[in-house]
């Protein structure tokens, strides 16, 4: 199946599938000039999707996001961030909102997210999420790290059918989404988010990059086995993918990866390698 660029939202909008995400940069890992220019590679390159938090880097992700797309053409950019839990309720959603776009330099976010479940009532945060997309300061909401059962009760909220995504860790290693969340998604008309699509986060990526499948299949498409774990992830017309973007190398590497085609054959291997789940488990996180 050849890759689509977009997934259309509920709304019509036009959601790039691939993008970068911010997750771990603006810690001191690297150089932020190196880190700007990873993105602004990205951007140059037609990926204009960032993903970011206010919780990255206690918001300096933000602002290194913010540097990096200054002096692009907004209205060409899919900006998404997330607020804390916490702070998604009537007493402090707008307050986090408004920070987020000014370390972003922006004066409204394409899609905001709430970054997981907490205490506030899911119903709270869904009118203050409409409220901010009514006054202009967010195109759409959704959630992240949302189970099948917290999306129906999301659903069952007023107001909470407008959630437009769910972004949750998805990559070869860690299938759980596939065992009953992704059909409900789709039935419902929701997009998935992959973060960590190359196993960034912890220790979910062992065995992943030195499989025999892996390579084996990266070999036959002239390849490196991290752009196989990205088109494994993106053979789905339904997944956006996140990868982290902390060098002009990997962005541009990561955008290669858009235009392999993986067999039936291929994703047998990795299939029978890394089995898709046969019962319901925890969603990993990290």
């Amino acid at each position: 199946m050849a890759f689509t660029h977009t997934v259309t939202l509920h709304d019509g909008t036009a959601m790039p599938r691939l993008g970068m995400g911010t997750w771990h940069l603006a810690e001191g890992r690297r150089p932020a000039a190196q880190e700007i220019a990873a993105l602004r590679a990205g951007l140059d390159a037609g990926i204009t999707l960032i993903d970011t938090a206010e919780m990255y880097a206690d918001g300096r992700a933000e602002s290194l996001t913010g540097r990096a797309i200054a002096g692009y053409d907004r209205s060409r950019l899919f900006l998404v961030s997330k607020v804390y839990p916490h702070n998604a309720g009537r007493r402090h959603l707008r307050r986090s909102l408004e920070a987020s776009l000014e370390r972003l330099g922006t004066d409204y976010l394409d899609m905001y997210l709430l970054h997981w479940r907490g205490s506030i009532p899911l119903a709270e945060t869904v009118a203050c999420m409409e409220e901010a997309k009514a006054d202009g300061l967010i195109r759409n909401w959704g959630v992240s790290n949302f189970d099948v059962d917290d999306m129906r009760e999301l659903f069952a909220v007023p107001g909470g059918d407008a959630c437009a995504v769910n972004q949750d860790l998805y990559h070869l290693g860690s299938r759980g989404v596939e065992f009953s969340l992704l059909d409900w998604m789709d039935a419902h008309g929701v997009p998935l988010m992959a973060y960590c699509p190359l196993a960034q986060a912890g220790s979910l990526r062992s065995g992943l990059l030195s499989s025999p499948a892996v390579r084996e299949v990266a070999r036959a498409h002239g390849v490196e086995p991290m752009q196989i774990l990205l088109a494994f992830v993106l053979r789905r017309d339904d997944v956006i993918a996140i990868p982290c973007s902390g060098s002009a190398d990997h962005v541009l590497a990561n955008l290669r990866a858009c235009d392999i085609e993986l067999t039936a054959g291929e994703l047998a291997a990795l299939d029978d390698a890394f089995p898709s789940p046969t019962s319901k488990e925890p969603l990993d996180m990290q």
